[in-house]
This record gives structure tokens, sequence and C-alpha cells, in this order.
């Protein structure tokens, strides 16, 4: 996505119009308009005003996704009761529908010792708590599959 694209997103986000982040900058509409549709680019003083405007940091301006910004908002509301009343499998099976029919093709018994094996060495070795240990696990499989998709 481009700087343009980022600073409307964010601006829209914002709840603010190209005129009221004009007069808070003091800067014309038209240098609003010419930064979002990528004509122009805002020199960093601005860019950081803007930054502080919406919210972000700099780096988060500049990479700038709307659709994660919400997830990140939505995981930041939402409790600890809500989340362990979801069926995560249920949930994510709709995007990948394997996780709805593996446990009648897996061991899952098997490949459930191993991990348990895992998670204990992580406890013991770095003394985690059983939720870290499994956040760390977590973290280190998807590590394994961005490395894998690296390599394709």
């Amino acid at each position: 996505m481009s700087l343009g694209n980022n600073l409307f997103n964010a601006r829209k986000k914002s709840g603010l119009s190209q005129e009221e982040v004009a007069g808070r900058l003091g800067v014309s509409r038209q240098t609003i308009s010419k930064w979002e549709l990528d004509e122009t680019l805002p020199d960093i003083c601005q860019s950081k005003r803007l930054a502080n405007l919406y919210g972000l940091s700099l780096d988060e301006l500049i990479e700038f996704d709307i659709d994660v910004k919400e997830i990140q908002e939505v995981i930041d509301r939402t409790s600890d009761e809500v989340t362990e009343k979801i069926d995560w499998t249920k949930a994510w099976s709709k995007k990948y529908p394997i996780l709805a029919t593996y446990q009648n093709e897996v061991e899952i018994q098997g490949y459930a010792a191993q991990l348990k094996r895992m998670l204990q060495d992580l406890e013991k070795k770095y003394g985690y708590n059983e939720l870290d240990a499994f956040l760390v696990l977590k973290d280190i499989l998807a590590y394994v599959w961005k490395c894998r998709k690296k390599q394709e």
C-alpha cells in the first residue's frame, strides 16, 4: 500500500475530513489531497504531526493497514472471559477447513505428547508459566512457518 493510501485510511479511521486535518496542520485541503493521492509527500515534520493527529507512531502511519489496526483493536478490547468462550477451532475452520476435519485423520495423542514435552521443557528451562510456554511454542511454530514460506 502507498503512503497516500495509508494517510487516507488513517484520516478516515480518525473520522476527520481533509479540511479538518488541513486546519490543524496549517496547510491547504489541496495539500492533504495531494499527499493522499501520492502526488506529493509531507515532509518529516508534517508526517510526525499527522501521526500524532491520528494517534499513531510515525512507523505505524507509514505502514498503516486498516485491517490490521482494526483486528488489533478488537483483540485489545476482548476480555479473557470472552476469549475463553470462543471455540477457536470452529472460528478459524471457516477460513481453514482442515481445522474442522483433521481430528478424524491425525493421531492427536502422539503429537500432543511431543508438544507437552516441549511445553514442559520451556517451563523448566526458562521458568515460563504454562500459558507463556504455550505462547512461546505457538510463536516458534509461526517462525518455522514463515521460514518455510520464504524458501518456496
